[in-house]
């Protein structure tokens, strides 16, 4: 091909005119690459080109685009930034011709399956940022001259453009698709909770890593959480999701808000190295009477409880933030809940402003929030909080209020068949039975009866694949009915001195019926209340 100094500028206005065409804006992203791809073939003379994006968690450059290469996709083709021909533009953020190409200058194959003798290529920028390459390759081993680079060059800012433009698009569809995929758009209903939520995304910076979750455990016991993630759009999004999964794992396991957050720290310092978020975990005792608190680095909820007192930050401990090595462990509180109380969780976007006092958003936030209905109470607060000025910052709000007077709810478990099931079982019902006005005596009868019906179908329902119990506590006034149900093939006891569980149960029930059949086991039992007798 000819030499720069023989290219005459007629035939490099009509070069670069090609390059930058005004119909090609017309063209949406895949269509332009391909576009480009092609034009850029014609125009160099060369048999092959590709742009490779930056994956930059990763540092990874990955194929896109092709003309001549397609296997580099097909094949999943990853280079590592700083190494062979492609990653040694990206790390260096400059052209590159390369006049042999072989094992010591490429470490992509298909490069030389190809039969490519010499190759030309360019970073893709975005003002600092890079996008990733874009290069092309020759068969007949062309050489390369600067007014080839210059064209390459043009070429690169175009699909820099679009590329920056596109990614933009895609990462915030994407972000607030995994934003409204993992906010509840509709709360569970928990007896005796009312409950009410908001969440506003920041207009400054994208979508960002603020959530909240509500959910039941199988032990009976409602909890709630609500994080934020340090930083915003896509990767926060992503965090956040995993921090959200990883938290509901650990709080199956029975444990209280403060160990669960301590497993939920060590995962985040593990396997998100960098990441740091703040997060609240309560849990409602199954009467809802108090509530056990534990802060990761996260603002104290706002209470209010009826009697006209002004509503109040909750005096607890903030641990650290996950992802910041603790000195010392994690602490949970317990806080009494009356009834009719509202509970107010939130993120900082609700109360913090750029160049304000935090302190007089937490202020303005508890002279809105009263006991009364938690849907009435969120509008009065996104109203002064917000109001018509947008956010900077994404803002969360979860608020719950204790119901005066509610019919108490049976208590429905579903339980594995495992002895650890047992004190689950008992904890549970420890709490419901209270709340059903059970006196000591009933309690202890009552728990005996579970803790017995339950061990009889770990020990006696299912062989080592294990299976499903599920826990059935009703209040029919002024009796507890108590149902047991498995799924498997009743057992007879191993050993001497074993099978006195059902004996204990027909003692300590006023009335007690066993069933055992083929498709499992079913015990069912009526205590009555003494404690109701008065009433």
């Amino acid at each position: 091909m000819a030499s720069p100094a023989r290219v005459n500028v007629s035939e490099r206005l009509r070069r670069i005119e090609s390059i930058t065409d005004a119909a090609l804006a017309h063209l949406d992203f895949e269509e332009l690459l391909e576009e480009l791809l092609d034009r850029i073939c014609e125009l160099l003379d060369v048999e092959t080109s590709a742009v490779l994006l930056l994956d930059d968690s990763a540092q990874l450059l990955v194929p896109t685009a092709t003309r001549g290469l397609e296997d580099e996709i097909r094949q999943g083709i990853r280079i590592p930034v700083g190494k062979g021909f492609a990653g040694r533009i990206a790390a260096q953020r400059q052209p590159v011709i390369l006049e042999r190409v072989d094992r010591t200058t490429v470490v992509n194959p298909i490069l030389i399956e190809k039969g490519i003798r010499t190759l030309l290529g360019v970073p893709l920028l975005a003002g600092r940022s890079l996008l990733g390459v874009l290069h092309v390759g020759s068969r007949s081993g062309r050489k390369f001259f600067d007014e080839d680079v210059k064209l390459l060059q043009l070429a690169a800012e175009r699909v820099a453009l679009a590329t920056h433009v596109r990614l933009a698009e895609m990462e915030r569809a994407t972000t607030e698709a995994l934003q409204r995929s993992l906010v509840p758009t509709r709360l569970p209903a928990l007896p005796g909770l009312d409950l009410a939520a908001r969440y506003v995304p920041g207009e400054g910076n994208g979508v960002g890593g603020d959530w909240y979750d509500l959910f039941v455990l199988p032990s009976g016991w409602p909890c709630l959480v609500i994080g934020d993630v340090v930083g915003h759009g896509l990767r926060a999004a992503v965090v956040m999701g995993r921090l959200r999964s990883a938290l509901r794992a650990y709080a199956l396991e029975g444990a209280d808000p403060a160990t669960v957050l301590t497993r939920l720290d060590r995962k985040v310092l593990h396997f998100e190295p960098g990441a740091m978020a703040t997060v609240l975990y309560a849990m409602f005792e199954p009467g809802l009477e108090r509530l056990h608190v534990s802060s990761a680095g996260h603002l104290p909820p706002v209470l209010a409880t009826p009697g006209g007192e002004a509503a109040k930050l909750l005096e607890l401990p903030i641990d650290p933030p996950l992802g910041v090595r603790l000195g010392q462990g994690r602490r949970t509180t317990t806080i009494a809940m009356p009834a009719g109380a509202v509970l107010c969780c939130y993120t900082d976007g609700l109360v913090e402003r750029r160049g304000g006092n935090i302190d007089n958003g937490l202020r303005r936030l508890c002279a809105v929030v009263q006991a009364r209905p938690a849907e009435d109470v969120c509008a009065a607060v996104m109203s002064a909080m917000v109001g018509s000025n947008p956010t900077e910052d994404d803002a969360a709000i979860l608020m719950v209020r204790r119901e005066t007077s509610v019919e108490l709810a049976p208590l429905e478990l579903v339980l594995a068949a495992v002895p650890t099931s047992v004190r689950e079982a008992r904890v549970a019902a420890r709490h419901w039975l209270a709340t059903a006005g059970a006196t000591p005596e009933d309690r202890n009868d009552l728990l005996i009866v579970l803790g017995e019906a339950v061990s009889n179908s770990v020990e006696h329902a299912y062989g080592p694949r294990g299976g499903e119990i599920h826990v059935r506590l009703e209040h029919a006034p002024p009796d507890v009915l108590v149902t047991v149900r498995d799924y498997g093939t009743w057992r007879e006891p191993r050993g001497r001195g074993r099978g006195n569980g059902t004996t204990l149960i027909r003692a300590c029930s006023d009335e007690a019926d066993i069933e055992h059949g083929p498709s499992g086991t079913v015990v069912r039992c009526r205590r009555h209340l003494t404690g109701q007798d008065a009433r």
